[in-house]
């Protein structure tokens, strides 16, 4: 059960560009003919063929044929080739092309992905993966997220008793930022912009004055100690060189619709979010303070909001938050959202998720202190689950020393672990899927990907 404030963003493909898809005939066939002339197989005990039988690859197909046409147009893309890939992916935690060189040698891979016969470089291309990612969107993700693991529980893989609660940050692949440091990446897009459609215009060239903003940019970078006075200086030196640079590439954009040029849509986009930094950064630099409502930190990715976490090595990150639960030793992702929240007020939603995943409610509900809220205590408490939160007021001697609720108080640092374990192991610490729905897609594929791994383990 997905909690959202608002509904993923859905996209409508138009019939007549839509490529076709077709079914895959399923037909038991042996696999790899031509590398087993005189009868030999593959190994089944290998790890890609026995997670491939965890994976309802047929109820898949059905969901993956919805975003195609079934009447005309090029062929699609198998949905096991694509699924398979993308699982491949966040378990192997190799880039596009290295996964496809990969794929491409080894024979177990390519099997997972649903080959019959070995692949060859026409078969696959790097830009696969991509393209089709754009294609099917966060509501495919879901579904196969919500699909295998009902295979996971129908199989008994999953045994679930209790659940363990925490939110954890998912930093976005960004690089850290300041404020000068920001506005010198919107100066040099807007330069880059002028100049392209400058070009494309016939106008002649531009005076940005991009040398002497990059030399006083590179000045200041390289200062070792940088006091309030340089900072404020720097940014007011950024500020103007952007405004100048934003007046231009606006009267350029202007001067192209007139003549009707295509594709100014996402310029026009992107212009408004550099436009919002420039008033952001303004505003905090005549108010002298770091502070501002919806600050936005990168050009490329707007909807990354700094998150404070309350930790000594690391106090801000920048990406989204979400709220997870562990059961059985396998990660759930109930809540995501790029703005900060109270996690704590989520106790009755994890709840009623874990209900509707598993078909009853948890027999205990172990979780950080900060979830011991009054109101949390008492709505637990009337769904009659086991808590194991320290008792409100003079400590009860009798509780504190009950075994179980040692345990437990242990029992919550494997939650920790697992957050552990995703972000040293796959791609948790880094989202690299642009897009704020590209986000999730990453995060959930990721636990996914780790989720399977365990499967493996007791399948």
């Amino acid at each position: 059960m997905i909690f959202r404030t608002h509904p993923p963003k859905t996209v409508h493909f138009a019939k007549e560009r839509l490529p076709v898809y077709r079914a895959k005939d399923r037909k038991t066939q042996a696999l790899f003919p031509e590398l087993f002339p005189f009868g030999g197989k593959l190994d089944e005990h290998n790890r890609w063929l026995r997670i491939e039988k965890l994976i309802p690859w047929e109820d898949l197909e059905l969901e993956y044929g919805r975003a195609f046409s079934t009447d005309f147009g090029r062929p699609a893309k198998d949905a096991q080739l694509v699924v398979g890939l993308l699982l491949l992916k966040h378990m192997t935690g190799l880039s596009d092309r290295d996964l496809i060189a990969e794929v491409l040698e080894n024979p177990y891979m390519q099997a997972f992905c649903g080959f019959r016969s070995m692949a060859t470089e026409e078969t696959l291309e790097a830009s696969t993966l991509s393209k089709i990612r754009a294609k099917l969107g966060l509501g495919f993700f879901r579904e196969l997220e919500r699909r295998t693991y009902d295979v996971l529980i129908d199989r008994r893989i999953i045994r679930a008793k209790g659940m363990l609660v925490d939110a954890t940050v998912f930093p976005e692949a960004i690089k850290y930022p300041n404020d000068v440091g920001l506005l010198n990446d919107v100066r040099e897009w807007l330069v880059k912009q002028i100049r392209r459609i400058g070009a494309a215009l016939g106008h002649k060239k531009v005076r940005t004055y991009k040398r002497k903003a990059r030399q006083e940019y590179l000045r200041f970078s390289k200062k070792k100690a940088k006091t309030k006075k340089t900072i404020q200086r720097a940014k007011k030196a950024m500020l103007q060189y952007v405004r100048r640079n934003l007046k231009q590439l606006g009267g350029l954009l202007k001067t192209a619709r007139k003549k009707r040029k295509k594709n100014l849509r996402p310029l026009w986009e992107r212009l408004h979010v550099a436009e919002e930094i420039f008033r952001q950064q303004w505003e905090m630099y005549k108010r002298k303070t770091c502070r501002i409502a919806d600050r936005i930190v990168s050009l490329h990715r707007p909807y990354v909001r700094p998150i404070k976490t309350g930790k000594q090595a690391r106090d801000t990150e920048f990406g989204a938050k979400g709220a997870l639960v562990h059961v059985d030793g396998f990660l759930f992702l109930d809540e995501f959202k790029h703005e900060a929240f109270n996690e704590a007020e989520l106790a009755v939603h994890h709840v009623a998720a874990y209900e509707e995943r598993f078909g009853r409610k948890p027999a205990y509900f172990v979780a950080d202190q900060k979830y011991g809220s009054l109101k949390n205590r008492e709505d637990l408490g009337a769904l009659k689950i086991r808590t194991s939160f320290k008792p409100l007021g003079r400590a009860s001697r009798e509780k504190q020393a009950n075994p179980w609720f040692k345990a437990k108080q242990k029992e919550r640092n494997r939650i920790e672990g697992a957050f552990g374990n995703g972000k040293e192991h796959y791609g948790l610490d880094r989202v690299r899927y642009a897009g704020e729905d590209g986000s999730e897609m990453w995060v959930r594929a990721s636990i996914l990907a780790m989720n399977l791994k365990t499967a493996l383990k007791r399948a």
